[in-house]
């Protein structure tokens, strides 16, 4: 009888689990960690350590020790993964730098080629123990390259950009992208200012995109948020989440100042922000982070994390939502009206009363307030307008009865002012709070147009 290996009984198991979950396998599977460490347990059974080295030997250093070209001294596909792992900025340790090969291998289908490879390569091969490794197992080998083929033929669709935990654990972080212009064109100022230096109380009026940050285990933890601010309002950020890239610039292992210096090289440029969430996919604390966010409480009691989403409120449609890392609100349009060559705020309400007459039917639509306002129908995906902030005349909501319907001014045409005038358009948010806050955020845009570091 062949001989049987608890390891690889096991990761046979999680392996028939993958293939039964859905076409392709993302970070959210819950069998994907399972497999991820069982291919570790594997890949470390038996490896010896240097006898007259102080250094700890990882399978990392396997990888990192193959050939670097093939037979026609060319970089193979093999090499320019081990190239890739061994660059990145997010990683510390030598498990972290295995694990993150792992995932990369599985996105690109070549781990049955990296053991493959180590086999034929007996300098390697002899740092595994004969007696106790499944790779000088003639027996065992067999069966665990199968099920490395099985995996090769699934699509890992993973995202490697969200590595910054895998020197700690397989466990990942909910990792959120977001996308901001922060330009005197737009009106979006950015400010990411340690706590100890920095005073909310006596913040400037035209700083309207400001984070408070403390520097704790070499991580950007966001500690609270200007009240009233276009941080605030987008809550792109929480207290108690991390502040992992900026621009392809890693802030890992980062120090006081950092985040800082690295908004001040990326004056007047779009700015793209990788944020790893403090809660969960579950909705619980996210594990590792559990002792951090302890002790920035220890050091920071009025640290106010977010409270978990109620259950309640899963049944019904969200008023705003999140796409590709924005907020995004849902609303209705109730139409537009020209209101000639005045565009004060003096006209809002004469405005929303003519177009309410029009009795037209509701749109519903999705509202985008980015860089600009972008108006899109929701079941066509049709733009219905787009207005850039500097063509904006003023912002306000119905006086009353109806506190949720808002309004804006805009020039008709931009090109040609003088000849169109200005128009009226009238919307209805979900809710008070969805309406004040689009009309804060409307108008942050186009009154201020100031950048800070």
């Amino acid at each position: 009888m062949a001989p049987r290996d608890p390891l690889l009984c096991s990761l046979r198991v999680c392996v028939l689990q993958l293939q039964s979950c859905a076409d392709s396998v993302t970070d959210s599977d819950s069998h994907l960690t399972s497999c991820c460490q069982l291919l570790e347990l594997v890949l470390r059974k038996g490896l010896q350590q240097p006898v007259l080295s102080l250094g700890h030997r990882d399978y990392w250093q396997c990888f990192d020790q193959l050939p670097q070209k093939d037979t026609c001294g060319r970089l193979s596909a093999l090499s320019l993964a081990v190239e890739q792992t061994r660059v990145c900025r997010k990683l510390l340790t030598a498990q972290g730098r295995g694990r993150y090969l792992i995932r990369l291998a599985l996105s690109r289908r070549v781990l049955p080629q990296f053991i493959t490879h180590i086999l034929h390569t007996p300098r390697v091969l002899e740092w595994y123990s004969p007696t106790s490794s499944i790779l000088r197992n003639e027996e065992l080998v067999e069966p665990f390259m199968s099920l490395l083929l099985v995996l090769s033929q699934m699509d890992f669709k993973l995202d490697m950009e969200n590595c910054s935990f895998l020197d700690e654990n397989w466990l990942l972080p909910v990792y959120e992208i977001y996308e901001v212009v922060p330009c005197r064109e737009v009106g979006m100022v950015l400010r990411f200012v340690s706590s100890s230096s920095f005073n909310k109380q006596v913040c400037p009026l035209h700083i309207i995109f400001i984070i408070f940050v403390r520097y704790l285990s070499g991580r950007t933890f966001v500690l609270d948020l200007v009240p009233g601010s276009q941080a605030h309002a987008d809550r792109f950020v929480c207290p108690g989440d991390i502040i992992d890239e900026i621009n392809g610039t890693s802030l890992r292992n980062s120090s006081c100042g950092q985040a800082g210096l690295v908004l001040s090289r990326l004056k007047g440029c779009p700015l793209t922000i990788h944020v790893l969430r403090w809660r969960a996919h579950d909705g619980t604390v996210y594990r590792p982070l559990v002792k951090l966010l302890r002790a920035l409480r220890m050091e920071n009691p009025t640290l106010q994390l977010c409270p978990a989403p109620s259950k309640h409120s899963a049944s019904t449609e969200p008023s705003h939502s999140l796409k590709e890392g924005r907020i995004v609100y849902m609303v209705q349009f109730l139409g537009r009206a020209n209101i000639g060559m005045f565009g004060g705020k003096e006209v809002l309400q004469q405005a929303i009363a003519q177009v309410l007459e029009k009795n037209l039917p509701c749109q519903d639509v999705v509202l985008d307030m980015e860089t600009h306002l972008t108006c899109t129908d929701r079941k066509s995906k049709q733009e219905l307008f787009e207005h850039h902030y500097p063509e904006i005349s003023c912002v306000g909501r119905h006086s009353q009865p109806d506190y949720t319907i808002l309004a804006f001014c805009v020039v008709d045409s931009p090109e040609t002012p003088w000849l169109t005038g200005f128009c009226c358009v009238v919307l209805r948010a979900r809710s008070m709070k969805d309406c004040e806050e689009i009309i804060h955020r409307m108008a942050a845009g186009f009154k201020h147009t100031e950048w800070f570091v």
